[in-house]
C-alpha cells in the first residue's frame, strides 16, 4: 500500500464550506427566556384539581382592560403608593431589592389577628407591612437597604432585625429566620460579586428583563424558585419576576428601568391572584382542594396542589392577556402580564377590604411567595 501525503488545500475548504453555510459551527442563541409560560403550560395541560373555565377568562379579559383603562392604570400607579419609595435614584433600587428580597408569606396563622406595623399613625397589613417597616427603619436611622449593614454581624444582629420588623399586634412577623437567611445570604453575593449594589445586577443583564431575571435566579438561591411537577423541572420565578418588574414599573420604563423586553415576563405566582381569579369565575378548583382551602388547611409547598395553583395561574393570565391584545390590538403596548398582575393584586386588597366575599387565600408556607 502506497502511502500519500495530504495535499489538500484546507484553508480552501473551509472557505467553500462556510459560503454554503456547511460550518459546524453552534447556532446562534436566541433571545434570554425565563422558561416560565412553558412551566405553567406544561402544568396546566396535566393539571387535575385545577382547571380553567375559557368563557370566564374571555369575559375577565374585558372587564381587567375596561377598569384599566378607566383608571388609567399603568406604571405611574406603582409610584402613586405612598409607601413606596420616589428617589430615582440607587437607593431606590437598594430599598426595591430589600424589599423583594423579603416579599414573601405574609398572612397570619389567626386571620383575626394579622401582623401589623404602626408607621405614621396608621397600621399597614400583609405586603404593606414590610415597605412600612423598611420606612420605619430608615427613618430611625437603621440602614435595613444596605447590603454591607446585612452581613456586619457585629452591628447588624439577629436582635436588631428582631426590633426593625417588629409588630403592633401580638401576632410576629410570619418566618423571621428564614427573612433574616436572606438578608444574610444576598448581601455576602452582593458584597463579593457585585459591589455592594443590586445597580450592577442591572448593568450585567444590558436593559433585558429575561436576562435579569435569569441572573438573579442563578446568583441568588434564595430567589431560585422551581419545583418538579410529574417529572419535569418547573420554572416558577416570583421574587425574581416581581424584583425586575418593580424596577421597570418604579422608574416608570426609563433609567435603571429600562428594559426592551418586559412584556415577556409573566404574572407572579402568589396567594391574591389565583383567589380573584377564583372569584371571577376563571380559576376552577376541584371539591377536595376547595374544602381545604376554604377550611384553611395548609397546603404543602411544592405539593401537587400547590404546583397545580401558581401554574394555572400563570396560565390564566397569560391567555387574558392573550385576549386583550387579540381583541384590542391598540392595547398590545400598555397591558402586559405584569401590569394585569398589580391592577389584580391591588383590586383584591381592594375587594377584601369593601368586604366582597371571596375564596381565602390557599395557605402555604414558603419563602417563594
Amino acid at each position: 500500500m502506497v502511502s500519500m501525503d495530504d495535499d489538500t488545500d484546507h484553508d480552501l475548504l473551509a472557505f467553500m464550506r462556510k459560503a454554503l453555510g456547511l460550518t459546524d459551527a453552534p447556532p446562534s442563541k436566541g433571545p434570554p427566556d425565563t422558561g416560565v409560560l412553558r412551566s405553567a403550560e406544561y402544568i396546566y395541560d396535566n393539571a387535575i384539581d385545577v382547571a380553567l373555565d375559557m368563557r370566564s377568562c374571555k369575559d375577565a379579559a374585558e372587564t381587567i382592560l375596561t377598569c384599566m383603562q378607566h383608571a388609567h392604570y399603568g406604571t405611574e400607579t406603582w409610584d402613586g403608593h405612598a409607601l413606596h419609595p420616589h428617589s430615582k435614584d440607587q437607593e431606590q433600587i437598594d430599598f426595591i431589592f430589600t424589599m423583594d428580597l423579603l416579599n414573601f408569606s405574609f398572612w397570619s396563622d389567626d386571620p383575626r389577628s394579622p401582623f401589623e406595623v404602626e408607621y405614621n399613625g396608621t397600621r399597614e397589613s400583609g405586603y404593606w407591612a414590610l415597605v412600612a417597616a423598611l420606612r420605619r427603619a430608615l427613618d430611625e436611622g437603621i440602614p435595613i437597604t444596605s447590603p454591607y449593614f446585612w452581613v456586619d454581624t457585629d452591628v447588624c444582629t439577629d436582635e436588631l432585625l428582631t426590633h426593625v420588623f417588629r409588630s403592633a399586634t401580638s401576632t410576629p412577623f410570619p418566618m423571621l429566620p428564614e427573612r433574616i437567611a436572606c438578608l444574610r445570604e444576598a448581601g455576602d453575593i452582593l458584597c463579593r460579586e457585585f459591589n455592594g449594589s443590586f445597580v450592577n445586577c442591572i448593568k450585567e443583564a444590558d436593559e433585558s428583563a429575561a436576562a435579569l431575571v435569569n441572573l438573579v435566579v442563578a446568583e441568588f438561591p434564595c430567589f431560585r424558585d422551581e419545583a418538579t411537577f410529574q417529572g419535569r423541572k418547573i420554572h416558577f420565578y416570583k421574587r425574581a419576576q416581581i424584583l425586575v418588574a418593580d424596577v421597570w414599573a418604579s422608574f416608570n420604563g426609563t433609567s435603571y428601568g429600562t428594559f426592551r423586553d418586559i412584556n415577556t415576563l409573566t404574572m407572579f405566582a402568589d396567594y391574591r391572584i389565583p383567589q380573584i381569579l377564583h372569584t371571577l369565575g376563571c380559576l376552577i378548583f376541584s371539591p377536595p382542594l376547595d374544602a381545604a382551602i376554604r377550611d384553611r388547611r395548609p397546603i404543602p409547598p411544592q405539593s401537587t396542589w400547590e404546583l397545580e395553583i401558581r401554574g394555572c395561574t400563570i396560565h390564566c393570565v397569560e391567555l387574558i392577556r392573550r385576549e386583550i391584545v387579540t381583541k384590542h390590538p391598540e392595547a398590545s403596548g400598555s397591558v402586559n402580564a405584569v401590569l394585569i398582575d398589580f391592577f389584580l393584586y391591588d383590586t383584591a386588597k381592594e375587594w377584601e377590604l369593601k368586604g366582597r366575599q371571596m375564596i381565602p387565600p390557599h395557605r402555604t408556607r414558603s419563602i417563594w411567595y
